[in-house]
């Protein structure tokens, strides 16, 4: 497996930062009523995470030479909604968890019906920061990357995912069942933080966006078969949420339908193809590159 280099842990810690510091910034302060689901909007989205969708965002801005400004708030639209459909998975009507990031999960630190509206609010906040800031010279790219967020986290994306994944609990899925289930659950989000980042920057051919999009579909599928190793082969503190959660709850995944050793090998031929996908950018995709890395040989 290849290791992550020492510049890209600098890059990405000081990315990880700047986005901490955009979302500070976009989320309402606490003081500001109703103070109470504004404290557990913030408690849901700050101070934890890997932030590897922003990440994204800020690498694919690079390949597309876009001010780092863009990218970053563009980054956080993304995570916002990432961060809303965390909170709602955890409900007890959901996966029923009460550990994420190595807290308490939304509901419990707070309560049900807090919860419920914070990812409802965390959502909306997304779509505002879109309309707020320019992050495309062109209008209606602006518009396109707002269409882009709406379908991901809709029934055609992740929200129509979790409804798959759901209805799939004590079933049997096969590989491209459970490929289909999340390209939406989990990739539909990830494939939407690299559109939004190329389209902050300069106006990429259909050829690029393309291969852009391929690498994307590959290294989501690859995330989602890594967290199904770590829930298998990980703890508790490691993860920073409940770890063998699948097994318990009979929930197909990969390592239920391939086996430890297979998931791993899967996981591998979905780098080097997303790895393929992009060579033709060069030292221009450097970064999305070690992102595929990190996703790869990730331990949390």
């Amino acid at each position: 497996m290849p290791t992550v280099p020492n510049d890209f842990l600098a890059w990405s810690r000081e990315r990880q930062g700047l986005i901490e510091s955009r979302l500070q910034e976009l989320l309402p302060a606490p003081e500001i009523a109703p103070v109470r689901l504004h404290a557990a909007m913030r408690y849901a989205v700050l101070g934890g995470g890997k932030r590897i969708r922003p990440l994204l965002t800020c690498a694919c801005g690079e390949l597309a030479q876009a001010a780092l400004e863009r990218t970053l708030i563009a980054g956080a639209a993304v995570e916002l909604i990432h961060a809303y459909s965390l909170v709602h998975d955890d409900l007890p009507c959901m996966d029923d968890d009460v550990l994420r990031r190595g807290k308490p999960t939304c509901h419990v630190e707070f309560d049900e019906a807090t919860a419920l509206l914070v990812g409802d609010a965390l959502q909306s906040l997304a779509f505002q920061v879109l309309a707020d800031y320019r992050l495309s010279d062109d209008p209606a790219v602006q518009i396109e990357m707002t269409r882009i967020l709406a379908v991901a986290a809709g029934s055609r994306g992740m929200a129509g995912g979790q409804a798959i994944d759901l209805a799939a609990v004590g079933a049997t899925l096969s590989v491209p069942e459970l490929e289909f289930m999340h390209i939406h659950k989990t990739g539909a989000v990830i494939r939407a933080a690299l559109q939004l980042g190329v389209r902050c920057g300069r106006r990429l051919d259909a050829d690029d966006l393309q291969r852009i999009d391929h690498f994307a579909k590959c290294i989501g599928l690859a995330f989602q078969v890594v967290d199904d190793v770590l829930d298998a082969e990980s703890d508790t503190a490691t993860l920073g949420k409940t770890a063998g959660k699948d097994a318990r709850m009979d929930k197909p995944t990969y390592v239920s339908a391939l086996g430890l050793a297979a998931a791993k090998t899967l996981a591998a031929e979905l780098r080097e193809d997303a790895m393929s996908a992009i060579e033709p950018f060069g030292k221009r995709a450097l970064r999305l590159r070690q992102l595929a890395d990190f996703i790869v040989t990730r331990e949390f």
